[in-house]
């Protein structure tokens, strides 16, 4: 449309075109803006009710708040033989979720009624069958009393069906409350089935011990009633569901309950001991022999230091072939050739290069373990985590792939400031860092995994390594003059290789979108698209108008590109974690759900997990030629593999967890649970398909032996 329009008028950008072109611009920005405001738009108008397969929600709510605190509820009714589930829904399923908000009202914790155990096939779950009401305190601190809800739920027989709800709830306020005796007594029915303070509890906790496969918890008897009561561990990652082997004497109970396979190390835990019509929570209970660890990964063991730091400047190294990085080094590397430049500059450029990728490294290497020590779940490339920075690398690798082109003479002059002004060769090593973090090649694995887990300096001195891995071939093509002459010669050459190395930006644009696709859903592809079409449209438009509508087109950008980093982190916040995530993984692969893990190990199955990203290039390469052929799907089907792909596109604490168990915090990482053994075998991170077949071949050894 635009290239008819420009053949309209040879003298485009004067007199009337300029209006047509404002009002196009205005068009294109408008309908931007709109689509943006669409992304903030509300959904459908809250209810007092809410309902899905299998489940109705209704508030247990007074008809009128009194002045004191009062306990309402969201009253599940649940069809026969249908179940959902409690705080620690046990071997698999889910607990609800609660996102509750009220600007006129205290609002508690939410108060779980004590569950019952639900046998389901070879599993255990924690929940409720029938109905259930999930409870919490209400103290109004003005009038009308307003509640709202957002609900996510399970609720499952055999198979298992997500829900989701908005309700709210507008009640006026008196001197007392005024319940129907319908929804009091339910109310209370199950408010007497909320957990007591454990000071209440006819039985204390004499010991509390871990050995090596289980927790062995002992009970003390303090009335004359006495009979057994039932115990539900309150941490689902400590303890498995199933019912614990109980040995008893005169005046002592005590429950063995086996450990999750990987169990993590906790110097306490907590539990709800019940009989069959009332209950006492103990939290923090202390575990003698907490120091209990779990077992190493078989491919993990402890190496020293400087082995460490070798293997950081090894892959440091290998980040230098990286397609989204070498086309930023051969900004430098085009004003180095032909061994022209003064000694001195050289000297400087390859100095500045450098501490430009050490700082950047060290920086982002003291940003996480800060977040770590601070007790936040990241990882190496946590970066692209982020919807807005993802945006932001799209726009900055799309204007970087079309100066090499040579198609805009504004992307020539950003790439000339990125390449010969005195801070660039600083800024060049800034964007080299930033880029190759989401890389973990051969050798990073181990070193990055190490840093998390050593004192800080032996951890800096390693992301210290990397950075210097990553610095040391441009350094030294810039200190050692005879090593510049060995490249060729400048010539008509170096524009055809600039404009081919055009495409790896393309290519490095084409799957950022991608990886925007999965962080914030569909629309990923159609914000960023967006923008590179509005940053194109600016580009063009500064070529063809005089001043004042180069800065109109610019300040049209400006606000575009602005708008598309709110709505991309709007989105990606909109989009949030779901109950299930099996529709985005491939057939035969099953999405991270450790108490599945778990029960597979139980049942004697054989898993791999293959934690991975969008973003993580290696990743991808091993899913094409190995992870997903049909010959390597054969093997694991024949050898009866649970297969597990855990997906860290987006910030997931639990698969950071579970990567920080293995003593890893960067991906690929692929972990071989052969059936019966509880530590894995940790696969290299170039995979071959020979290394699956020599897992199945290993087994078969160990089962004749």
């Amino acid at each position: 449309m635009i290239a008819g329009i420009r053949n309209l008028n040879p003298d485009w950008g004067q007199g009337e075109d300029r209006v047509l072109i404002r009002n196009l611009s205005n068009t294109i920005v408008h309908g931007l803006l709109l689509w943006i405001t669409c992304c903030f738009s509300l959904g459908a108008l809250a209810q007092d009710t809410a309902a899905g397969d299998h489940v109705s929600v209704r508030w247990l709510a007074p008809e009128q708040f009194g002045q004191g605190r009062d306990t309402v509820g969201l009253y599940f009714d649940v069809d026969p033989g249908w179940h959902v589930y409690w705080r620690n829904a046990g071997d698999s399923g889910a607990a609800p979720k609660f996102d509750r908000s009220s600007a006129s009202a205290e609002i508690s914790e939410i108060l779980w009624p004590f569950p019952v155990r639900l046998p389901i096939e070879h599993l255990t779950n924690l929940g409720y069958e029938g109905d259930v009401a999930y409870l919490f305190d209400v103290v109004p601190t003005s009038a009308p009393l307003k509640l709202h809800v957002n609900l996510e739920w399970l609720v499952c027989k055999v198979d298992c069906i997500p829900g989701f709800g908005t309700m709210s709830l507008e009640r006026p306020v008196g001197d007392i409350a005024r319940w129907s005796p319908q929804d009091l007594a339910a109310r209370d029915r199950f408010l007497s089935r909320v957990p007591k303070n454990s000071a209440e509890s006819p039985w204390q906790v004499d010991t509390l011990q871990r050995d090596s496969d289980q927790l062995r918890l002992t009970l003390r008897h303090h009335s004359d009633e006495y009979f057994t009561p039932h115990v539900f561990p309150l941490d689902g990652a400590l303890l498995v569901a199933s019912a614990p082997d109980v040995q008893r004497d005169a005046e002592r109970i005590t429950y063995s309950f086996a450990l999750m396979p990987g169990a993590p190390a906790t110097d306490s835990t907590g539990f709800v001991v019940a009989t069959t019509s009332e209950a006492w929570q103990f939290d923090d209970i202390p575990i003698d022999g907490a120091s209990t660890r779990n077992p190493s990964p078989k491919s993990a063991p402890a190496q020293p230091l400087w082995l460490l730091i070798l293997a950081a400047i090894a892959g440091g190294g290998i980040l230098n072939l990286m397609p989204c990085v070498f086309p930023v080094l051969s900004i430098k590397l085009f004003g180095l050739m032909g061994g022209r430049t003064p000694a001195p500059e050289r000297i400087k450029t390859g100095l500045l290069y450098s501490a430009g990728v050490l700082a950047t490294f060290a920086l982002l290497g003291g940003l996480l373990l800060a977040l770590r020590a601070g007790g936040a779940a990241i990882g190496w490339g946590f970066q692209l985590q982020s919807a807005p920075v993802v945006l932001a690398l799209i726009l900055l690798f799309w204007l970087m792939a079309l100066s090499f082109s040579g198609v805009y003479e504004f992307g020539h002059r950003l790439m000339n400031l990125a390449g010969r002004s005195r801070g660039g060769s600083f800024a060049t090593g800034v964007l080299a860092v930033f880029v190759a973090a989401p890389c973990t090649g051969p050798f990073m694995g181990a070193a990055l995994g190490a840093a998390t887990l050593l004192p800080t300096p032996s951890a800096m001195a390693i992301f210290i390594g990397l950075g210097v891995g990553l610095a040391l071939p441009f350094a030294l093509l810039c200190l050692f003059p005879r090593l510049l002459r060995r490249l060729p010669q400048p010539g008509p050459w170096m524009e055809t290789l600039r404009q081919f190395l055009a495409f790896p930006l393309y290519i490095t644009v084409i799957w950022l979108l991608w990886v925007l696709g999965r962080l914030v859903g569909e629309d990923g592809w159609l914000l960023g698209s967006l923008v590179l079409l509005a940053v194109v449209f600016a580009l063009w438009l500064s070529q063809h108008l005089h001043r004042i509508g180069k800065l109109f087109a610019w300040l049209s950008v400006f606000v575009v590109v602005a708008l598309g980093l709110i709505a991309a982190d709007h989105l990606q916040g909109e989009r949030g974690p779901a109950i299930t995530v099996g529709n985005s993984v491939p057939r035969g692969w099953q999405p991270y759900d450790r108490p599945a893990i778990d029960a597979a190990l139980a049942r004697g199955q054989g898993v791999f997990i293959d934690y991975t990203a969008a973003w993580c290039i290696t990743c991808q390469v091993n899913k094409k030629l190995v992870l997903d052929t049909d010959e390597t799907a054969a093997l694991f089907a024949k050898n009866n593999v649970y297969l597990v792909r855990a997906d860290w596109t987006d910030q997931d604490p639990a698969i950071t967890a579970a990567l920080a168990e293995l003593g890893r915090n960067s991906v690929p990482v692929y972990a071989w649970y052969a059936p019966g053994e509880k530590s894995p075998v940790l696969l290299p991170q170039i995979l071959q398909a020979s290394m699956i077949e020599a897992l199945f071949a290993e087994s078969s050894r160990s089962d004749n032996e």
